[in-house]
């Protein structure tokens, strides 16, 4: 009955959901350790970016960013840094998309692209040498990642999972982050998405109508109008329903851990599978009072979150 407390507390200065969210955005500076990048061709047409660090190693582990990230992300550059420190060769790998160039075909990402990430780890286990390779994801990313862990099965050598902050039922997400006070949080969001559909509409003039789209006002407007066509599903709902990560828990084959944050303000309370954690024993729930959304700073150097998964990937 994989039901974990946690010894996490946030850092004083540091009170409440909004931020331990914010602070970690906009403040931390990590210097970039995944700086050799491959750019790995789809059968498709497509392509996926990936930067790694090291190579040869008998540990690899594979890190997916959260929503309109990249490899970049603080969070992931932070979690790089400290899983090499440890050992680990690092691959991080950018959605279609969201690597600062844009991709080639129509549809770009979304939360259960789990696809994709097949692409990456059938890659990794191609051409890197590790004994055995561990998963980490953050937000979106983690939804992606234990969708993947449980909707197929898994190579002997993928050895463990640990995603943070994730929406793993998106509706009960969507529904959140529509609230009043979280409008920062869905304009920027809506923002950066926007543009990415400016960017694409030279390319795909009569697939992508962008009329009235500076009216769209959060998920469930813009996942009906653009996410779920561009993508093969019917509406926001079934997006939603078919994406989520949720319904995958209870068929993971590995030791996985979930992180979620009581207080963090993404997150209803459809995104704390305490039963399916309560009936496994290789799904692992943690739900601390404090962390906010992917923050979990530990005042200085590396943050909880870093400690937490090089000690469960151990």
């Amino acid at each position: 009955m994989p039901l974990l407390e946690s010894k996490y507390r946030a850092p004083g200065f540091l009170p409440g959901g909004h931020l331990q969210t914010i602070h970690p955005a906009l403040f931390r500076r990590v210097r970039r350790v995944t700086t050799r990048r491959e750019r790995l061709e789809l059968a498709d047409g497509d392509f996926l970016d990936l930067d790694w660090a090291g190579g040869g190693g008998e540990k690899l582990v594979i890190l997916s960013h959260g929503l309109e990230a990249s490899s970049a992300a603080p969070y992931i550059q932070g979690m790089a840094a400290a899983l090499h420190r440890r050992g680990w060769d690092v691959l991080a790998w950018n959605y279609r998309g969201c690597s600062g160039e844009p991709n080639r075909l129509l549809p770009f990402y979304h939360s259960g692209a789990s696809g994709d990430l097949h692409h990456v780890v059938c890659h990794a286990l191609a051409v890197h040498p590790a004994a055995r390779i561990d998963l980490v994801g953050f937000s979106l990313g983690g939804n992606m990642t234990l969708k993947y862990l449980g909707e197929r099965e898994v190579d002997p050598r993928l050895h463990r999972a640990v995603a943070f902050s994730v929406p793993c039922n998106l509706a009960c997400s969507s529904e959140q982050l529509s609230r009043r006070v979280n409008r920062l949080y869905m304009d920027r969001f809506l923002r950066c998405l926007r543009r990415k559909l400016v960017a694409k509409k030279p390319s795909f003039p009569d697939e992508i109508d962008l009329s009235g789209i500076g009216q769209v006002r959060n998920f469930r407007q813009f996942d009906d109008r653009f996410t779920a066509p561009l993508h093969g599903f019917r509406d926001a709902e079934d997006y939603w329903a078919r994406a989520s990560s949720r319904p995958f828990l209870g068929r993971i084959r590995i030791p996985a851990l979930l992180v979620n944050a009581e207080n963090d303000p993404f997150l209803g309370p459809g995104c704390f599978p305490r039963e399916e954690a309560e009936a496994s024993e290789l799904f692992h729930l943690e739900a601390p009072a404090d962390g906010g959304h992917v923050g979990f700073s530990s005042g200085r150097g590396e943050y909880w979150s870093e400690q937490r998964a090089a000690e469960f990937l151990a």
